[in-house]
Formats: C-alpha cells, sequence, structure tokens
C-alpha cells in the first residue's frame, strides 16, 4: 500500500510544479474543488431541473412532500415511513420552490450541509490536518455524487463527520448530533454506539439521545403520527436478499449460471432488486439476527479495548469504522448509497491520523470506484445476471470485507498494544 501511494506521488510531482502542490494545500484550493465539484452536480442535475423532472428517489420524496407524508393517501405508493420521522424535514424543506423545482431544492441543500462540513475541515485547528481528508471527500463524491445528491444519506453525512470531529472534545454535541441524523437514517446509530462505549461522558451521552428521542416521540404523538413512529423498523423485516448485499453474492453467481431456477428480479412492493433461488429466504431470514450478533459482538470488543487502556479517541474512531462496515457487510438491503455511510468515518478517521488511516481511506475510493460502476453505469447488466458486472459486484463485496477485517483487527490492537495505568479509561 505504501508503494503503491508513494507511486502516485511521484507522478502527481511529475506533473505539478511544487508550487502548485503547495496550493492544493490550502483552504483556499479545497473551496476552489468543492465550487468545481458541487458545480458540476449542480449544471448536472439542471438538466432534470429544467424540465420539471426529478432525478432518482428524490421523485418519491417530491410525492411524499405534495402529499403531505400522508400514508393513506398514496395508495399502492412506498409508504413514507420507511425513513424516521425526522426525514421529513428535507423532505419538506426541498419543495420550498414548488414542485417543479423540487430537485433544485434538494440539490442546494445538499451543497449547504456539505459546505458546512467543508468549513469545519478547514478552519481552525484543522486548517491542516483537514486539507487532505477535504480532498478526499471531493473525489469520493465524484464517484458516488449521484447518490449522495439523490437518497437521505446525503444529508446525514456532514451531521456524523461534525459529531466525530466533536466526539472528544464535546461529545455531548456530538451525541445530539448523532441523534439527529439516526432520526433522519438509521444508520449513524452505528456511530452512537462506539461514542456510548469509549466517552468518559456516557451518562450525558445517552441522557442526550434519549432526550433527542423523546423530543421527536412528542412530535409524533402531536402532530397524529405517533402509530407510525417506529414503521421504519417493523417494515423492513419481510424484504428479501437484496442484490448487492454482501451475503447475496452466491445467489448473484448461481443466477449467472441459471442453476437451481435461480434469479435476479424486482420487488416492486419495495423498488427493490433481489435474489431468488435455493436458501435465499432463509438467508434473508437469518440475516436480521446475525446483524445483531455482530454488533453485539463489536460492542463486546470495544468494550474489551476500552478496559485493556485503549486510547479513547482512536477506539471511538476505529469502533465507528468497525460498527458501519459490520451494518453493511451484515445487511440484507445493500443498496450502493449504503456506502455514502463509510465517508464521514474515514475522513474524520484522516484528520485524526492520515498515515494509520490511508489503507481504509485506499479501500473505501476503490469500494467508491466499484460501486460507481454498477450504478450508475451498469446496473442494467447487473440486474440480468451479466458475469462481468457480477465479476464487479462481487470484488466491490470483497473489499467491504476486507475493510471489516482491517477494522477488527486494528481495534484488537488497540486493546493489545495499550498500556493500562492509574486513571486509565478502564478505571475511571
Amino acid at each position: 500500500m505504501d508503494r503503491l501511494l508513494a507511486r502516485a506521488v511521484s507522478v502527481r510531482d511529475r506533473f505539478l510544479a511544487p508550487k502548485a502542490v503547495a496550493w492544493f494545500r490550502t483552504p483556499a484550493s479545497v473551496w476552489w474543488g468543492f465550487a468545481v465539484v458541487h458545480g458540476f452536480f449542480l449544471a448536472w442535475m439542471m438538466t432534470f431541473i429544467v424540465h420539471g423532472d426529478t432525478f432518482s428517489d428524490t421523485e418519491q420524496y417530491r410525492q411524499w412532500a405534495q402529499l403531505g407524508y400522508n400514508p393513506a393517501e398514496l395508495g399502492e405508493t412506498i409508504s413514507p415511513w420507511v425513513y424516521p420521522l425526522l426525514a421529513q424535514v428535507p423532505i419538506f424543506a426541498a419543495n420550498m420552490f414548488g414542485p417543479a423545482l423540487y430537485l433544485l431544492g434538494w440539490t442546494l441543500i445538499i451543497i449547504a450541509l456539505n459546505a458546512v462540513g467543508m468549513l469545519f475541515l478547514t478552519r481552525g485547528k484543522r486548517a491542516h490536518t483537514g486539507i487532505a481528508p477535504a480532498w478526499f471527500w471531493l473525489f469520493f463524491t465524484l464517484f458516488m455524487g449521484f447518490l449522495s445528491f439523490a437518497r437521505v444519506e446525503g444529508i446525514t453525512t456532514s451531521f456524523v463527520l461534525v459529531a466525530l470531529l466533536y466526539a472528544v472534545e464535546r461529545p455531548v454535541v456530538a451525541a445530539f448530533l448523532l441523534s439527529a441524523a439516526t432520526w433522519i437514517k438509521v444508520w449513524p446509530a452505528a456511530v452512537i454506539a462506539p461514542l456510548l462505549i469509549a466517552s468518559a461522558k456516557r451518562v450525558q451521552i445517552f441522557l442526550t439521545g434519549l432526550a433527542v428521542s423523546a423530543a421527536v416521540a412528542a412530535v409524533a404523538v402531536l402532530t397524529g403520527a405517533g402509530s407510525h413512529l417506529l414503521d421504519f423498523a417493523v417494515n423492513q423485516g419481510d424484504r428479501g436478499m437484496q442484490l448487492e448485499a454482501t451475503f447475496s453474492t452466491p445467489w448473484v453467481w448461481l443466477s449467472v449460471f441459471r442453476i437451481g431456477g435461480s434469479k435476479i428480479a424486482d420487488n416492486v412492493a419495495i423498488n427493490s432488486t433481489e435474489v431468488y433461488g435455493p436458501g435465499a429466504d432463509v438467508a434473508a431470514f437469518l440475516m436480521q439476527p446475525l446483524l445483531i450478533v455482530a454488533a453485539l459482538t463489536g460492542a463486546a470488543l470495544m468494550i474489551w479495548a476500552l478496559r485493556r487502556g485503549a486510547q479513547r479517541e482512536e477506539l471511538i474512531l476505529e469502533g465507528s469504522l468497525l460498527m458501519v462496515t459490520a451494518f453493511i457487510v451484515f445487511n440484507k438491503v445493500g443498496s450502493p448509497q449504503f456506502i455514502i455511510w463509510l465517508l464521514p468515518v474515514v475522513v474524520a478517521g484522516l484528520v485524526h491520523n492520515w498515515d494509520r488511516w490511508k489503507v481504509p481511506a485506499t479501500l473505501l475510493m476503490g469500494i467508491a470506484f466499484a460501486t460507481f460502476i454498477i450504478y450508475p453505469l451498469f446496473y442494467t447488466p447487473l440486474i440480468h445476471a451479466n458475469p462481468i458486472m457480477a465479476a464487479v459486484l462481487t470484488g466491490r463485496n470483497v473489499l467491504l470485507v476486507t475493510l471489516l477485517v482491517w477494522s477488527v483487527r486494528r481495534t484488537v490492537e488497540l486493546g493489545r498494544n495499550a498500556v493500562p495505568a492509574a486513571g486509565s479509561p478502564a478505571r475511571r
């Protein structure tokens, strides 16, 4: 890995003068890069906006915003309660310019939130250590922007990034941001667990999360939506194995070779493409308990490392990578936008220690590139069981498993290499 990165630096130095390299290490350069990348996606979205159209899932969001988020008025369409309650806030806010310009409103919200996250990376004490991670974010966006600008995941990225940057010095603020983000999209709960385990202020963190959840529940009850508060958790149980899920890989290849009646087909009820074949329904049934076991195992490993004296900030970051990656690998839903979950964790890790986090960063960039090949470029051949695209998907899933193994090994090393001392985290 070091040799590969050294070769990349050598190529860069061959084409860029020293002054140009120095300029790319300044906050100003990041903001120019931000303008170019986000300007590109805004211009691309304008090809839809000028016709009053939307892109990808934003069409569903527009329908919900117009119908008042009322499932009774949706007929046979997908229920808006597949998302937690606070997802309503950006979904309604994007309608600020009216239905015809809904995509414009949504895109501007994503750009504004990304700008907030970028601001925290390029100011104050992170004006130096945050520059290279900021560029990593921008390059990642080149591959994943088609998804981050069209899914709720794009809303939560900056919430989680800022929370991780503040995790040690202001854990209550971090807990508030993560709790709010979890009520937009569930995945930030994977970051709350390491924060709760490793922070010295776990009681305050727990109470903050409880207070945010209580406030959300109160709003749901007062607005007559109390019966739908937990629909986002209940409605996932009957899903099958989604095509892109890591554990769906065997059935993808069974479909390629047409073994045992295996196939890839749409689940129209939830707008999902799933795999079918011998044992697929059993696997789908087992995935939820397996995910719970994986999460509990990860939590136990973090508790062990902490009791051995692992450094708190490093454990929060490594634990977050472990838990988020586990949430993806052991998930029967494998939507391509899930890869966005890893971005804020890796960026925060790069800010903390670039050398230590360059391996997961490289793996994530490879995962992002492979995901881009799958969607939006060649998703249609994949759902028709094209063997080349099946190989790309398999390679992407292997990289995800590799990232999970790396995070587990690194967390174990934190515990093994720690030197417990009087007043260490284990004894506080």
